[in-house]
């Protein structure tokens, strides 16, 4: 009769202790004040005091993942950049409540034990980590050939944040008619809308990710896996040069576009007024849409379109607040404006 272990049902435990070996220098970079010391513990501590002085702590979480553009990762054989986006999409929902990032868990699930991409993803991670100034507290790999083919593997992430009691911003309770809309740019489609990406790119236009796009002087695979920007450095140089009551509202522009992003954040008997004028659409939206025939309302309703994060700050602090959150490569501007409505109306959006 056969003998069974755990390798002949497809998990090699040698290969994955050899895996786990280079993650804890890649979490040791990450380190901030807060993380405690716990050798071989099975969880991770934090401790909240070493941050700041809090007077009336929040916690603030967000998950998420990085859907399909892990078959961009995958169809270029690149994967030190895929775990940047992981942070990006969980650490900038936390943000949006004007949450200072603390920590990071990551989790991987994969088809088969593989040391190298294993560190590759948590390379990403880390260095996503680094620029959110967030500690990567733990995780968790999973090897479940059963689910997923020799290969492929998906990633989950997990922010925990904080901010005090009276210095959340919830735009539900502080935006106000007169209030300014300041668009800060995107790094390109960051990590939504890649199903459509894939379609019109790889099935309708039957481009490869080794082609070249004249207009953008980049590889499609260079296009499309570009890393979603992580807003946590603009957000506190923002709160530096205008204080956290100015900050009115902020909304992550992710799945559902400008319009219905921001709409989640607008209290009732107020209306956004984004100007289509102002609105500087990047090449790499106008490229997809001629490539896979896209109309603008579906562009609009998909994608950031070049706008990863809205502030809607008083109109005093304009000046200030657009100055904040620019750097040479990514310019902030001014988009539109909040404006009343009838008081029943629910909250909107919408582009004029």
């Amino acid at each position: 009769m056969t003998e069974l272990n755990y390798q002949s049902a497809g998990v090699d435990l040698e290969l994955y202790e050899k895996a786990m070996q280079k993650l804890p220098g890649l979490m040791q970079r990450t380190r901030t004040p807060g993380v405690m010391d716990l050798p071989g513990g099975f969880a991770g501590l934090f401790r909240l005091s070493a941050e700041r002085k809090w007077t009336d702590p929040v916690l603030v979480s967000g998950t998420d993942g990085v859907g399909t553009k892990i078959k961009l990762a995958i169809m270029m054989q690149q994967f030190d950049t895929i775990g940047i986006d992981l942070v990006a999409m969980c650490v900038n929902d936390c943000l949006c409540l004007g949450a200072t990032p603390l920590l990071f868990l990551d989790y991987i699930a994969m088809g088969k034990d593989n040391p190298i991409l294993l560190e590759q993803l948590v390379t990403g991670v880390s260095d996503g980590c680094v620029r959110a100034g967030a500690a990567l507290l733990g995780g968790e790999t999973a090897i479940m050939p059963d689910l997923y083919a020799d290969g492929d593997f998906d990633m989950a992430g997990f922010c925990v944040g904080a901010a005090d009691r009276a210095e959340l911003v919830n735009g539900k309770e502080r935006i106000v008619a007169g209030d300014v809309l300041i668009g800060i740019p995107s790094s390109g489609f960051h990590s939504n809308g890649y199903s459509l990406i894939r379609k019109a790119v790889f099935e309708h236009a039957g481009l490869s990710v080794e082609d070249k796009i004249a207009e953008l002087d980049c590889t499609v695979g260079e296009a499309l896996l570009r890393p979603t920007r992580i807003y946590a450095e603009t957000l506190t140089a923002l709160q530096t040069s205008v204080g956290n009551q100015a900050m009115h509202g902020i909304a992550h522009i992710t799945g559902g576009g400008l319009c219905e992003n921001f709409e989640r954040i607008m209290p009732s008997g107020l209306t956004a007024k984004f100007q289509r004028s102002a609105l500087k659409v990047p090449a790499l939206f106008s490229w997809l849409q001629g490539l896979g025939n896209i109309v603008d309302a579906e562009m609009w309703r998909v994608f950031n379109m070049g706008i990863g994060m809205v502030i809607a700050v008083p109109p005093e602090h304009v000046d200030a607040a657009v100055s904040a959150c620019s750097t040479d490569a990514y310019p902030a501007t001014v988009i539109g404006s909040v404006e009343e409505t009838d008081s029943g109306d629910a909250g909107s959006a919408s582009l004029v």
